[in-house]
């Protein structure tokens, strides 16, 4: 996937490889006066069109407090078009929002964020404790990323 402001370096190849826009699950719905904003920011997102996607769940979340499942795709949004920092707020948003079920993607799209944020020896981090747990979403592709990171700097 290119991402917006990604050149050719390590860094940026890597948050290239292992970005992968979280999966759209939400535009099939059926539209109605409460989620509509969210329903067509989805289809934008759907799309590729991040910054309308971004628009419209900013504006869902701001008006629409009992579903807080936009932020995941805020953060997604946020990383396609190359902010890290922004992507890994909304993550924070949906870690206090206590939606158990997200854990995994919490935890590993924050080492995407690190990574394209070239944070890499704290994705490292974040990698080696999701490679080193047994049951968790995104375990191989950590595993992945833990043999594709450059060296530790001595």
């Amino acid at each position: 996937m290119a991402l917006a402001g990604c050149g050719g370096s390590a860094q940026e190849e890597l948050c290239t490889e292992f970005f992968e826009p979280y999966p759209d699950m939400i535009s099939d719905r059926t539209k109605t006066p409460l989620n509509a904003t969210y329903v067509d920011g989805m289809a934008r997102y759907a799309a590729g069109d991040y910054e309308a996607a971004r628009d419209s769940l900013t504006k869902f979340l701001k008006i629409q407090r009992a579903d807080l499942t936009g932020y995941i795709y805020l953060a997604s949004a946020y990383l396609a078009m190359g902010d890290p920092d922004k992507a890994e707020l909304q993550l924070d948003h949906l870690g206090r929002a206590n939606l158990l079920h997200y854990d995994d993607q919490i935890e590993w799209y924050r080492v995407v964020c690190w990574v394209c944020g070239g944070q890499l020896e704290r994705a490292r981090g974040g990698a080696q404790r999701i490679a080193d747990g047994s049951a968790h979403t995104y375990r191989s592709e950590a595993k992945k990323l833990l043999k594709r990171l450059p060296a530790k700097a001595s």
